[in-house]
Formats: structure tokens, C-alpha cells, sequence
């Protein structure tokens, strides 16, 4: 049990004095950094996904004709 609270000890030690946490401005930035990006990456996806279904509509369509 003393090695559990220990280790608790330790970690909120470590959380509060050693971890340099982001300001408010740069977490809001980074937000931005990441939801533009993960975005810009479904509208990829999407669009490779949409090519694909209608060239291979169109194979199935000269085949099977």
C-alpha cells in the first residue's frame, strides 16, 4: 500500500512541476492545426472513395451490359 501512495505522490509531483503544459493560445491554435487538417484529409478520403465507386461503377457497367 506505501508503494501505491508513493507512486501517486511521485506522478502529481511530476504533473505539477515538471510537465510544461500549453498556454491557452497555443492549445486554441493547435485546435485549429488539427481540425483543418483532419478535414482537409476527409475531404481527400472522400473524394478517392467517390473516384473509385464510380470508375468501378462504370467497369461493372461495360462488363455486365
Amino acid at each position: 500500500m506505501n508503494k501505491i501512495i508513493n507512486y501517486i505522490k511521485e506522478v502529481y509531483s511530476e504533473l505539477v512541476h515538471k510537465v510544461s503544459w500549453p498556454t491557452r493560445q497555443e492549445l486554441s491554435s493547435s485546435t485549429v492545426v488539427v481540425m483543418s487538417v483532419s478535414l482537409v484529409m476527409a475531404l481527400v478520403v472522400f473524394a478517392i472513395d467517390y473516384s473509385f465507386e464510380r470508375i468501378v461503377s462504370q467497369f461493372y457497367n461495360i462488363i455486365f451490359k
